[in-house]
């Protein structure tokens, strides 16, 4: 792996300014694959981490979008604990209920549903308790919270803080057979009668506008993972040049539509947090009422059977989730086209041969899946049906 593969992904800064970073991510680098150490860093190293919408969004998603260049798989470990903390922090802030007194530990964000599971919350004498299976749980076994969400009494859906180390939770050994993200299963957790803590009201965690703000911040893990892909071509055409062999046109085309791509959507990522952090994306940032984009473990839209219109905003140019939809579809896009002109300019040697490419480039096939495609496109349509557009 090159220097260069260590740099920060900027959207706003200078390369002055993130040069702190420079020493974590050569740590993440050298923790690849040792999934206890990458949450050992994504826990010590994120409590210094900026939050979305505090003023600090493009420079969140500049560290976010910095981890996924380095290894794809570090991104995805990072960018769920990141988003507990920022669930947690809009509890508090908005006042959504109490934040636990215990916050320490590696978390996770899992609310994804599937076929014949589900996850019910029910008070009692012992206050609340979880029955049920969880979906989509990725790393369960390996860390200590989560944020979960469960079906309620009155029939909606809620959040809540839980402790993974309780004798009730039971994380089933996962058949994961893919060949990206191999280090990071996503398998279903069973939960016996464990205690939680309830965040916010029913619908709460859908509705806030954090909801789509965390969906943008996966887009910057996804477009972190392409830079990468894309400094390893750059980087073999480079050493291609040293041997004796220019590249001749074609491969000057991809690699300069690769950059004009990345550098479009790097713009772009800088453009909507600015809109965040000055309050212009903090209304209505609900999906639906009853899923997460970003615990499906690139799973096939049939694990999310729940699928509701999202609340519109006529009067408004814009709401938080169409934003999202905006930017993971745009995002989306431009890691499949660059993945696309990379693999094929650059061939099938290294991707038999070269290790960390091959790997770069299955952990990014696989995570950018996460997105749901023509069915985001479908409701951003809708939206835009309803007058929610700039144009």
């Amino acid at each position: 792996m090159t220097a260069s593969s260590h740099q920060p992904v900027r959207l706003v800064s200078t390369q002055t300014e993130l040069a702190w970073t420079v020493p974590l991510l050569e740590s993440v680098a050298a923790a690849s694959g040792d999934v206890p150490a990458l949450l050992a860093l994504a826990r010590d190293s994120g409590s210094h981490w900026p939050q979305p919408g505090d003023g600090q969004t493009a420079r969140l998603w500049e560290l976010l979008a910095s981890v996924a260049a380095v290894d794809i798989a570090a991104g995805r470990v990072f960018e769920p604990h990141m988003d507990a903390q920022a669930i947690l922090a809009q509890t508090g802030n908005h006042r959504a209920g109490a934040v636990p007194a215990d916050c320490a530990g590696a978390w996770g964000v899992f609310a994804a549903e599937g076929p014949g599971l589900r996850l019910e919350a029910k008070t009692g004498d012992a206050g609340i308790l979880l029955s049920g299976s969880k979906p989509w749980c990725s790393l369960a076994p390996l860390l200590d919270r989560a944020v979960i969400t469960a079906y309620t009494e009155t029939g909606g859906r809620a959040a809540f803080a839980v402790d993974l180390r309780h004798p009730g939770v039971t994380c089933e050994e996962s058949a994961w057979v893919a060949r990206g993200l191999r280090e990071i299963p996503s398998g279903t957790v069973h939960f016996s009668q464990v205690p939680a803590q309830q965040l916010g009201i029913d619908s709460w965690y859908f509705s806030r506008p954090g909801f789509a703000w965390g969906g943008m911040g996966v887009a910057a893990c996804w477009l972190g993972g392409a830079v990468g892909v894309a400094r390893d071509y750059k980087n073999s055409l480079v050493a291609a040049a040293q041997s004796g062999r220019e590249p001749d046109q074609i491969a000057l085309a991809a690699l300069g539509e690769t950059d004009r791509i990345l550098t479009a959507a790097l713009q772009y990522l800088a453009r909507t947090a600015a809109l965040i952090d000055d309050g212009q994306l903090s209304n209505d940032g609900s999906l639906s009422a009853g899923e997460d984009t970003r615990e499906t473990g690139g799973g096939s839209p049939e694990v999310r059977e729940d699928r509701q219109e999202p609340g519109a905003h006529p009067a408004a140019d814009r709401s938080a989730w169409s934003e999202a939809l905006r930017v993971r579809g745009t995002v989306a896009a431009a890691v499949e086209r660059v993945l696309s002109l990379v693999s094929r300019n650059r061939g099938p040697a290294p991707l038999a041969f070269d290790e960390p490419y091959a790997k770069r480039m299955a952990d990014l096939a696989l995570y950018v899946r996460q997105h749901h495609a023509m069915r985001d496109d479908a409701q951003l349509g809708k939206l835009t049906l309803k007058g929610e557009h700039l144009w």
